[in-house]
C-alpha cells in the first residue's frame, strides 16, 4: 500500500525523542518532564552496552550526583535539576587546587618529610636539583626518623653520583650512619668499600662506638662493625676490640660479684678502685695480673689466656706481670719472673728488658732494699751498677764495685757516706786492712 506524500514527510520529519531547544517555557514543571522524558528515552541505549551491575555517577569534581539501578530512574539528578533553572544546565566548578594538593604532590622538601613520617605516599621525582635534594636529606635527619632518611637515601643513591653523594654525606654523620647500615644490609660490598675508601680517616663509622655508653650496646655496635670492608690491619683491631670488650664484660660481672661476697682475700686486701669495663688491653691485662695471677689458662681472666689471645708481646707481657705482682708485695712471684733454667739444669735470672729498668719498676713499687740490692747487682755496666746503687743506698752493691776494681781511694772516698758504727763501715774497714788484695792505687 502506498503511502500518500504528505504522510511520508510526516515518517521521516518525526522522532520518538522530541529536541531540545533553548525556547523559553512557561513554567519549570514542563522543563522537567522534557528533561525526564529524554532520559527515560536514552536509558535503552544505554542498557545495551553495560550488564546489570549497579554504576556509580560521579560529578566533574568526583562527587557522586546519582545511581542507576535495574528498575530506577537518575532521582538524583532530577532532583538537582528541580532546585533551580540557573543549576538545570550548569556544571559544577572545579574545587580549589590547594584541595589537590594530595594528587599533584606539590609539597615542599619539610612537608614532603612530614607526610613521609605519616606513612603518606608521596614522589620524591620532583626534587630533581642537588640543592634539593640536600635539602630534603637534612629535614629528614632533622625529623630523626630512620626510615625516612632511608628512604631519602636510597633516592640519592639512584639519582645522585657516588662522588656527588660520598661528598655530601660526610658532613652529614648521621645520614652516612643510615647509609652505610643499608648497603650493609643489602650487602652492597663494591659500593660499601668505595665509600670508605672516600671517606677521611677520622670519619671512619668505627670511632662512633666513643658515644655509646653502655657497653652492652656498646659491644653489639662493634659487633656489627666486623662485616664492614676494612683493611686487613684494622679488620683484626675492631676484631680485637669486640673479643676484649666481651671478655671485660664477663670479667667484670664475675668479679663484681666476687668482692660483694667478700670472701676473696685480694678484693678485701686490695679493694677495686674503677670498673674494668672499655679499658685498654694492657690496662685489663695488669688488672688481669692484679687480680688473678695465678689462674690457669684456660679462664677468661687468667693473664696467660689475655697474652695467647691477644698476641701480646713477651717483653710488655714481662713488664705489665711485673708492675702488678710488685704493686701486691707478691715478691716469690717477681723472682719467678726472672728464673731460667739452662740445659745442665742450673737457674739464673735473666730479663727481656734491662735491669736498669727493673729496679725501677721496684723502686716505684716500694720495694725492700734486700730485693732492690739483689736487682741492681745485676746490672752489668759498673758504673752504671755504682749509680743505681748510690742512689739507692746499696752500700754493698758500692763497696764490692770498688772491691773488685780494686781502688782504694774510691772506697776510701765512700767511706764518710756509710753511717759511724754500721756494718757498711765495718766491712769498708776490713777491705783496707786485707793485705792479700793487690790494690791499684
Amino acid at each position: 500500500m502506498m503511502k500518500s506524500k504528505a504522510d511520508e514527510e510526516d515518517f521521516w520529519h518525526s522522532s520518538k525523542c522530541k529536541p531540545f531547544t533553548f525556547d523559553d517555557e512557561d513554567d519549570e514543571f514542563s522543563k522537567l518532564k522534557e528533561s525526564k522524558q529524554t532520559v527515560n528515552n536514552i536509558r535503552p541505549l544505554v542498557d545495551e552496552d553495560e550488564d546489570d551491575d549497579d554504576v556509580e555517577k560521579v560529578s566533574w569534581s568526583g562527587e557522586p550526583v546519582g545511581r542507576k539501578t535495574r528498575g530506577g530512574n537518575f532521582q538524583s539528578f532530577t532532583d538537582s535539576l528541580s532546585d533551580s533553572s540557573a543549576r538545570l544546565y550548569a556544571p559544577e566548578l572545579r574545587k580549589p587546587k590547594s584541595e589537590y594538593k594530595d594528587f599533584v604532590s606539590d609539597w615542599s622538601p619539610e612537608e614532603t618529610v612530614h607526610r613521609m613520617q605519616q606513612g603518606k605516599a608521596v614522589s620524591l621525582e620532583k626534587f630533581r636539583s642537588l640543592q634539593d635534594k640536600l635539602f630534603l636529606l637534612d629535614f629528614a635527619v632533622s625529623a630523626n626518623d630512620g626510615n625516612v632518611i632511608t628512604a631519602v637515601l636510597i633516592y640519592l643513591k639512584r639519582t645522585l653520583s657516588k662522588e656527588v653523594l660520598f661528598r655530601e654525606l660526610q658532613s652529614r654523620q648521621m645520614a652516612l650512619r643510615h647509609f652505610i647500615h643499608y648497603l650493609t644490609e643489602i650487602r652492597d660490598q663494591r659500593l660499601l668499600l668505595e665509600l670508605f675508601r672516600s671517606l677521611p680517616r677520622p670519619v671512619s663509622p668505627y670511632k662512633e662506638h666513643l658515644s655509646i655508653a653502655d657497653e652492652n650496646k656498646r659491644r653489639d655496635f662493634l659487633k656489627s662493625c666486623l662485616n664492614l670492608p676494612f683493611s686487613p690491619e684494622d679488620s683484626a683491631h675492631v676484631q680485637d676490640h669486640y673479643t676484649l670488650l666481651e671478655r671485660q664484660i664477663i670479667i667484670e660481672a664475675t668479679d663484681r660479684q666476687a668482692e660483694r661476697g667478700g670472701k676473696v682475700e685480694i678484693f678485701q686486701k686490695f679493694p677495686r678502685r674503677a670498673s674494668i669495663l672499655n679499658m685498654p688491653l694492657i690496662t685489663t691485662l695488669y688488672y688481669c695480673c692484679f687480680y688473678h695471677y695465678p689462674e690457669s689458662e684456660g679462664t677468661y681472666s687468667s693473664p696467660l689466656n689475655i697474652r695467647q689471645t691477644f698476641r701480646i708481646s713477651e717483653k710488655q707481657y714481662f713488664v705489665t706481670a711485673l708492675a702488678a705482682r710488685a704493686k701486691v708485695k707478691a715478691w716469690l712471684d717477681v723472682d719467678a719472673l726472672f728464673a731460667c733454667r739452662n740445659w745442665l739444669g742450673f737457674t739464673r735470672k735473666k730479663s727481656p728488658l734491662s735491669f736498669q729498668r727493673v729496679v725501677d719498676i721496684l723502686q716505684k713499687n716500694s720495694a725492700p732494699m734486700q730485693v732492690l740490692q739483689e736487682y741492681v747487682g745485676l746490672v752489668d755496666d759498673s758504673d752504671l751498677r755504682i749509680s743505681l746503687a748510690q742512689k739507692h743506698k746499696c752500700h754493698d752493691i758500692v763497696i764490692n764495685t770498688y772491691r773488685d776494681m780494686k781502688d782504694r781511694q774510691l772506697l776510701l772516698g765512700y767511706l764518710p757516706k756509710v753511717e759511724r758504727g754500721s756494718v757498711e763501715e765495718k766491712k769498708i774497714n776490713e777491705l783496707l786492712n786485707n793485705l792479700q788484695i793487690r790494690w791499684k792505687n
